[in-house]
């Protein structure tokens, strides 16, 4: 039978990669957008998905509301049924800038993207996760959730905060055959650095180990191992080519 994930902020980048990694594990997958221009990413990635001989649905809610959440776990649930395998918890925004300058409307919205929607997709999940007695949830931080990053604070106080989140649902829910999980990913190839001259692309490439900047498949590589690792649990992995080594 053919399994079933969720995942917020599925549209492009980081998310389109695991979508689409999901569809090639044999994945129906069930992706949120918010955006008109959005929207037709999703569509694009949906009929990736039906080339591979799975299916997914696309639904406009913001990931950062509980309502719409819902309306996400319930449009899965209707498609395809109350067997959720894997959530992945992957929306994510950024303000990048001084603090002292930011409204706090803005760190406000910041919080409830990157971490209220972890809270609420998990807590409409999990029901569905005890009854069958397994699952899997992967929630996406940043070395920044491990680092300190100028211009930065709001995003990794919510980077940080998944981590413990992580944590302690995996403790809690354990004895369910839950397994829970993070990603802690450093710079990546995403839309973030298209407007990056080459110049600043190769600075930036410098400054990790590795000597370049990662691919969203090394994202959706990870969430692979996690889903396929069977005895790994609270914990995290971090792909960031040696710029951060926790």
């Amino acid at each position: 039978m053919t399994k079933l994930a969720i995942v917020t902020g599925g549209s492009r980048g980081l998310g389109r990669a695991m979508v689409l990694r999901l569809g090639e594990m044999g994945y129906n997958v069930v992706m949120n957008y918010v955006s008109d221009s959005s929207k037709a990413e999703c569509e694009k990635n949906l009929q990736e998905l039906k080339k591979m001989g799975v299916d997914g649905i696309y639904v406009q809610a913001d990931a950062s509301k509980f309502e719409d959440c819902q309306k996400v776990v319930e449009a899965a649930v209707e498609k395809f049924g109350e067997k959720i395998d894997v959530l992945v918890n992957n929306a994510g925004v950024s303000n990048n800038n001084s603090f002292h300058e930011m409204d706090p409307s803005d760190y406000e919205w910041l919080v409830g993207v990157n971490l209220f929607s972890v809270f609420h997709m998990s807590r409409l999940v999990l029901p569905y996760m005890v009854e069958q007695n397994s699952g899997n949830i992967i929630n996406i931080s940043s070395i920044g959730g491990l680092m300190g990053v100028v211009n930065q604070a709001d995003y990794c106080a919510t980077k940080s905060a998944i981590l413990g989140f992580t944590r302690a649902l995996a403790l809690e829910y354990a004895p369910n055959k839950i397994r829970v999980n993070a990603i802690c990913p450093g710079m990546i190839d995403t839309d973030i650095l298209k407007g990056v001259n080459q110049d600043e692309l190769n600075a930036l490439s410098a400054t990790i180990p590795l000597g370049y900047i990662g691919d969203p498949e090394d994202v959706a590589g990870s969430m692979q191992y996690l889903i396929e690792n069977n005895y790994t649990t609270g914990t995290y992995v971090t792909p960031n080519g040696g710029i951060c080594m926790p």
